[in-house]
């Protein structure tokens, strides 16, 4: 009997197989800005919109006073009080395929080749949700505490150096030691470079490879990161972050992996379709925009400020904007 193209494809084991190696190839994913949500969220991403609960600190603020103890009064009994925050379901497909023609004429295989890539496919798409959701959120009401933009500034003001690295650094005042790493562009990390102002410190896992850092805090390079303008006025967005900023899950749908054969198709045509869904959350910043789509928003939707609004404390909320020139 011959072998044929479903026989390659274990559903289960090869969506299993995507689903890791696409974090591996995530660079944002795998400096720790996201963090499994699986275990807070569970069955509620059947939904589209997950609710996650809290409880608010409790307040001892100046209207506190201390209590003097005596035997003729009662103490007054306070409330904890509660909060909202709230994540988005994304779903989507992907389907690749090519012809036994194309196969024939070539000598290469085409389906192995998708395979193979359909993982750092899938790590593309979400780098780029991660920026539109940081620029969403940290656009939105509420968060001007988490943003420095100084490329309204003069000169060598408005550019990266030392100096604005620590106002941005410091932008959650006494938490400030929550943020340990930077996500920049490549050319953010040439200026690093340049100014002589990187050690390398040996990987906790691999004494073999060496860790950027800049100022103490780990530094992760993509040049996905935001850029925008030409020439000397381009403005590059960086952020700085502290471990699980962003949660994740994932829940596989109904069929995640298929195949399909087209024999219809001139000499015949094979496709691969992989499906996902999965939620990317600012932790603290809730979603309240709309997610009645079957598929959920899409990433413009996502990188809107109106759709966000904060129910963490500020300081809480271990994400900064720094917004600058080079």
């Amino acid at each position: 009997m011959t072998t044929q193209f479903s026989a390659m494809i274990v559903p289960s084991e090869w969506n299993d197989y995507i689903e890791l190696t696409t974090t591996e190839k995530s660079r944002l994913f795998a400096s720790g800005l996201v963090a499994d949500l699986s275990a807070d969220v569970g069955a509620q991403l059947e939904s589209p919109l997950v609710h996650m609960p809290f409880f608010d600190d409790l307040d001892a603020g100046d209207d506190h006073e201390e209590v003097i103890m005596d035997d003729t009064e009662d103490l007054e009994v306070d409330g904890i009080t509660t909060g909202m925050d709230i994540a988005v379901k994304v779903m989507a497909a992907k389907a690749y395929g090519a012809t036994d023609l194309a196969q024939d004429l070539s000598g290469a295989d085409p389906l192995s080749a998708i395979q193979n890539k359909f993982a750092g496919y899938w790590a593309r798409r979400f780098q780029r949700q991660v920026l539109a959701v940081l620029a969403g959120a940290l656009g939105s009401a509420g968060m001007e505490d988490h943003v420095l933009d100084i490329t309204a500034l003069q000169g060598d003001a408005a550019k990266f150096d030392p100096d604005s690295f620590v106002d941005a650094s410091f932008m959650l005042g006494d938490e400030s030691g929550g943020l340990q790493a930077v996500a920049v562009h490549s050319l953010t990390l040439k200026a690093m470079v340049k100014a002589d102002m990187i050690i390398y410190i040996d990987h906790p896992s691999d004494t073999k490879l060496q860790i950027p850092t800049y100022m103490g805090k780990e530094v992760i390079v993509d040049d996905g990161m935001p850029v925008t303008g030409t020439g000397p006025d381009k403005v590059f967005t960086s952020y700085l972050f502290g471990p699980g900023a962003i949660g994740y899950a994932s829940k596989a749908p109904k069929v995640p992996v298929e195949d399909v054969r087209m024999p219809l198709k001139g000499m015949g045509q094979d496709a691969i379709i992989n499906r996902k869904q999965w939620v990317l959350h600012p932790r603290g910043i809730k979603w309240k925009g709309n997610a009645l789509k079957a598929a959920g928003p899409k990433r413009t939707e996502l990188a809107n400020p109106a759709n966000w609004e904060r129910v963490y404390e500020g300081k809480l909320i271990r994400l900064v904007k720094f917004v600058h020139k080079l």
